[in-house]
């Protein structure tokens, strides 16, 4: 049996879309310790310090919400040269659609348009804020961070370290 415990958002924040004005609304979603411990276990990084993000939601047009966002996190990553963790500000603004889940429509990997919003499904009356704000942070974070200065040891410029098995055959390859 699944626990439902664990199928929670480390990040819960709905909002009902009868409480979206007309004109709009705005709304913060802001982490707390537990939710930031949460979230950087989801992601696979030491530590999520901060997580905060100001969102201006549209009002909803056939039940699509556009919700436009600025991120601003505090991160530990792990460099990957040295191994070292660090600390990384992340800063990010971003644009995405809620669209009810019977008109959302998944796309064709061949056929992605890497500039249009990013569509998430919501089903009832309530989009989750707290989802979309981990999902644009995940995807803000660098996938090969590196700390400032760190620097690849010398003779492994070609990305095969003189000490490797390969090394003698990589030399051989630029030699001729």
């Amino acid at each position: 049996m699944t626990n439902p415990e664990s199928l929670a958002p480390e990040l819960h924040r709905p909002v009902a879309l009868a409480h979206i004005g007309a004109g709009g609304t705005l709304r913060e979603v802001v982490a707390d310790a537990a939710e930031c411990v949460a979230i950087a276990a989801r992601l696979g990084i030491p530590a999520v310090a901060a997580l905060s993000c100001r969102l201006h939601l549209a009002a909803p047009e056939h039940g699509v919400v556009v919700a436009r966002g600025t991120l601003a996190a505090r991160v530990n990553r792990e460099c990957i040269v040295t191994a070292e963790e660090f600390e990384v500000d992340v800063h990010e603004e971003f644009r995405v659609r809620f669209v009810p889940a019977d008109k959302f429509v998944e796309s064709d990997d061949d056929n992605i348009d890497l500039d249009a919003d990013d569509d998430l499904p919501y089903q009832g009356v309530h989009i989750d804020l707290g989802e979309a704000v981990v999902e644009q942070l995940a995807l803000a974070l660098d996938p090969y961070p590196r700390m400032p200065g760190a620097e690849l040891p010398e003779g492994t410029g070609d990305g095969i370290a003189d000490t490797s098995p390969f090394a003698a055959l990589a030399r051989r390859a630029r030699e001729g």
